[in-house]
Parts: structure tokens; C-alpha cells; sequence
């Protein structure tokens, strides 16, 4: 029999199941400890994902069970849980949404075994208008994190050059999430445009290293500079969220320097972060991914 334990959370009364429960089974994380993780990283977290639709990705016998992707909020949601409703190309009608603002509401998803939490590229108040650009750095095998550095270091150089500042994540597994912040009035059409051409010119100026093409026979030993995700109906996982991997790996903001002196050390784990340690590193350094809420930048004319 499933265990429950009822407890309070801003005011809001919460009833936890299977608290002792394994989802991490090489590590013994239980699913108290990823309540526990969601309830501390809140702080830096909250503002990243709060007002974005959010698509779960759900583990209910942990990460070496089945899974499944949930869009539609569970209509059994608290009532206290805004959702948004969002026009979808794939399903029938429209997808309603969960909103995750508050700590309440982690907690409750996190009791759902949803271990990875993935956003739109834009607020509920204004679908149509991302608020950055993202790019997916993917190596393909035998490439690993240190070449997906060093293509992340090569895509920022191209940034820089176009004059946009740009902001690095670990995706909590081989890859690496580039994102530029933009938060002004500008469209899909053109981020994707603008992402497209920037891997474009990446290819061309190092095509032994960096592919911008999705084909996987192409994407051998290089780093696939994935554009595609600048879509209105494509999500990426958002910053602080665990992982679904071997151990409770964060896609956690890194530092330009922390990505180069990894490459320089070939210290391939000095990018992975679990839970524990990426709590100490919001403790030590605050958001290093405040940037991409805040700063406000114009898509530059890129030359190829």
C-alpha cells in the first residue's frame, strides 16, 4: 500500500505518496529527495520557467522505467495551479498547459515522478514571441561534452561577433544548451532564421568539427548545432531541472571559463552536476543564467 504523508506548502495543503520510493536506482536518490531538490532550487529556478508552458517528463518507477511526455496538464491538477492553453499543430484542438509558479506547484509535480520539466521558448501572455534563442550543442559518438564544449566556445565567438551576449547550460548529459537572450518584440520566423544561419556559418568555417545537418549518418565525431528547437512548438528543458540519467544530473548553468578550463583539463566530469552539487553552486554563485531573463537584445543582420 502506497504510503502518504500530508503536509503544507504556501499555504497549500499537499498530500506526498511513495516518499521512500528509488527513481535513481545507482544511487539510491529517492522520490523525497527529488521533492527535496525542487523545494531548495526553487529560487533560481522559479523565475525560468514560471508563466512558460511546461511539458513533463514523467518516471513513475524511476529512470530505468518506462516514461512518458505529458503536455496536457493532469485534470486532476490543484485548482490552485494556473495552466495555459496553447493552439497545438499536432494534437487535436489545443493543449492546456501546467504554469509552474510557485514552490507549491514543483512540489506537486515532483510527487508525479516528473523529473524533467520542459518549456516553451515563450510566455503564456505573448505565445508567438520567444524570449531567446536556443541552440542544442549534440555530439555525435565518439565526440563527447569537451567537444561540445569547444563547439559551444566557437558558437559564442560567432555571437560575440554579431554582438549578442549568450549564456551556457550543460544539458545534463553529453550535450550542451547555448541560449541568446532576447526579450523584445521579435517572431519565431526569424530566431529560427537567424539560429540556422549562425550553424550554417559554424559548418562552414570548421566542417571537420560541427554539422549543422540533423542527419546522424552525417554527425559522426562532430558537434550537431541543433537550430530547429526555435519553433513555437518545440521545448527544451529548462534550467535547474534534474535529469533522467544514471544519476541525478541538472542541466545547470556553467561559466565560459568553467567550459574552458574542462576542455583544457580534458576533465569531462568537471561539466556534470548533480543535485547536491548544484544546490551548492546557487548557494555560491546566485543565477548564473539571470542574464537570459533580463537582458534585452536585437537580432543583428548575420553575414555568412
Amino acid at each position: 500500500m502506497s504510503k502518504k504523508v500530508q503536509t503544507e506548502v504556501e499555504g497549500h495543503r499537499l498530500q506526498l505518496s511513495n516518499l521512500d520510493k528509488v527513481l535513481y536506482p545507482e544511487t539510491g536518490f529517492t522520490k523525497a529527495e527529488v521533492i527535496d531538490y525542487y523545494t531548495r532550487i526553487a529560487p533560481v529556478m522559479l523565475p525560468h520557467i514560471e508563466g512558460r508552458p511546461v511539458t513533463l517528463k514523467r518516471y513513475p518507477d524511476g529512470v530505468d522505467g518506462e516514461f512518458f511526455f505529458e503536455k496536457q496538464c493532469p485534470a486532476y491538477h490543484p485548482d490552485w495551479m494556473d495552466t495555459a492553453t496553447v493552439e497545438s499543430r499536432n494534437e487535436r484542438g489545443e493543449v492546456s498547459y501546467c504554469l509552474v509558479d510557485s514552490v507549491a506547484d514543483l512540489v506537486w509535480l515532483a510527487n508525479l515522478a516528473a523529473l524533467e520539466l520542459h518549456t516553451l521558448l515563450a510566455r503564456s501572455e505573448d505565445i508567438a514571441r520567444p524570449t531567446f534563442i536556443a541552440f542544442d550543442l549534440d555530439p555525435g559518438p565518439p565526440a563527447d561534452i569537451l567537444d561540445s564544449a569547444w563547439a559551444a566556445m566557437r558558437l559564442g565567438e560567432v555571437l560575440e561577433e554579431a554582438g549578442l551576449e549568450s549564456f551556457c547550460k550543460v544539458s545534463g548529459g553529453k550535450g550542451l544548451h547555448v541560449y541568446v537572450p532576447l526579450n523584445v518584440e521579435v517572431g519565431f520566423d526569424a530566431t529560427k532564421r537567424f539560429a540556422h544561419a549562425v550553424a550554417r556559418l559554424l559548418e562552414k568555417r570548421y566542417p571537420e568539427r560541427i554539422t549543422s545537418v540533423m542527419r546522424k549518418a552525417l554527425r559522426k565525431d562532430k558537434v550537431f548545432i541543433d537550430w530547429s528547437q526555435n519553433d513555437p512548438h518545440k521545448t527544451t528543458v529548462c534550467a535547474y531541472s534534474l535529469r533522467a540519467r544514471e544519476r541525478p544530473f541538472v542541466s545547470a548553468p556553467v561559466t565560459w571559463d568553467e567550459l574552458e578550463d574542462a576542455r583544457k583539463g580534458k576533465r569531462a566530469g568537471a561539466l556534470k552536476f548533480e543535485a547536491w552539487e548544484a544546490l551548492d553552486r546557487a548557494r555560491d554563485n546566485g543565477d548564473l543564467f539571470a542574464g537570459v531573463l533580463t537582458l534585452k537584445q536585437e537580432l543583428p543582420e548575420l553575414e555568412e
